[in-house]
């Protein structure tokens, strides 16, 4: 991340207990400590504080403390492909599970040319090759764009976009909507890949590592590509860009689409779901604030218009 991600339903208890905890971490023999703290995100679903070169994650309330304890555990064993932990045993805070990482250098939103499409896609190839260890639980994707199709449901009841967003996601299969498991329940993906899950460490030129294992597990490995897909798809990713991220993806023997011909096919149900996911959330957080939505914003909200009334067999990205 970037710069301060806040959502309002954020307990702010926990943000001077996560500060503390992460000084004193940073400083375990009392050094006179000269760094500031920077909150680098503050939601509901995650609280992210950096000092100096450590950065401290106080994880959802809900969080599972066995399933996070192996996805760190997932995380240290791979660390040429995903920012390894500094420990892997959650620290309890008040009602949380804090863990804590070294800090990277993130991408620069305001050099969009410079994206690190090929290694983004290079170190997803090397994860799905990667065997899961046992009881590794599924990853989150479906689950979380129900969980964003429900804050809908309940923010937005009669919003003039709520009808078609709802429409959209009733043409998914089940599994998308996180009503049935998986049909893949072998392959380890990350589950939330976006380019504010990648970091270079050690900062601040060092490679390129995936981040945030909230959401890593077993599941449908098209899953990770299909936010790139989905704004491809959307008019939102320049096809060079994208051309970009499926080469680096097939060259390095990634098995979530086929070596050769149209990924459309593999890639069509999951982007339809982020696509869905994001005018959702988009929709769901304009009403809370008063704002209107962006232009990106309202592009993926005309997208879900156009796939409910279009079954996803498609061959083609959404039609424009």
């Amino acid at each position: 991340m970037t710069t301060t991600d806040t959502d309002t339903d954020q307990a702010p208890a926990v943000l001077p207990a996560l500060r503390a905890k992460l000084r004193g971490t940073a400083h375990p023999e009392s050094t006179p400590c000269t760094h500031p703290d920077t909150v680098l995100a503050e939601r509901a679903d995650g609280t992210v504080v950096r000092h100096a070169n450590t950065v401290a994650k106080a994880h959802a309330p809900d969080t599972d403390p066995t399933h996070l304890a192996l996805r760190l555990t997932v995380a240290a064993s791979h660390p040429d492909t995903l920012l390894a932990p500094l420990d892997t045993t959650p620290t309890p805070l008040h009602d949380r599970l804090v863990t804590f990482w070294p800090y990277g250098t993130p991408v620069d939103p305001d050099t969009p040319e410079a994206a690190p499409w090929e290694e983004a896609a290079t170190l997803l190839a090397r994860l799905h090759r990667q065997p899961p260890p046992p009881g590794l639980p599924p990853m989150r994707g479906p689950a979380k764009a129900a969980q964003a199709v429900a804050r809908l449901e309940a923010a937005a009841p009669h919003h003039p976009a709520t009808a078609p967003i709802l429409r959209a996601w009733r043409t998914l299969p089940a599994w998308a909507r996180s009503e049935t498991p998986m049909p893949d329940t072998t392959t380890l993906c990350h589950g939330d890949l976006h380019l504010g899950q990648l970091v270079r460490h050690p900062a601040p030129t060092g490679p390129w590592r995936l981040i945030d294992v909230d959401d890593l597990g077993v599941g449908v490995p098209p899953w990770d590509l299909a936010r790139p897909a989905a704004w491809y798809a959307c008019g939102l990713l320049h096809p060079d860009d994208w051309s970009r991220f499926l080469t680096a993806y097939r060259s390095a023997d990634g098995p979530a689409l086929p070596a050769h011909g149209d990924p459309w096919p593999v890639l069509d149900v999951p982007a339809r779901a982020l696509t869905v996911q994001t005018a959702a959330l988009a929709i769901a957080k304009s009403t809370a604030s008063g704002h209107p939505l962006d232009d990106a914003q309202q592009s993926v909200v005309d997208a879900c218009d156009r796939m409910g009334s279009i079954p996803p067999e498609l061959v083609e990205p959404f039609p424009k």
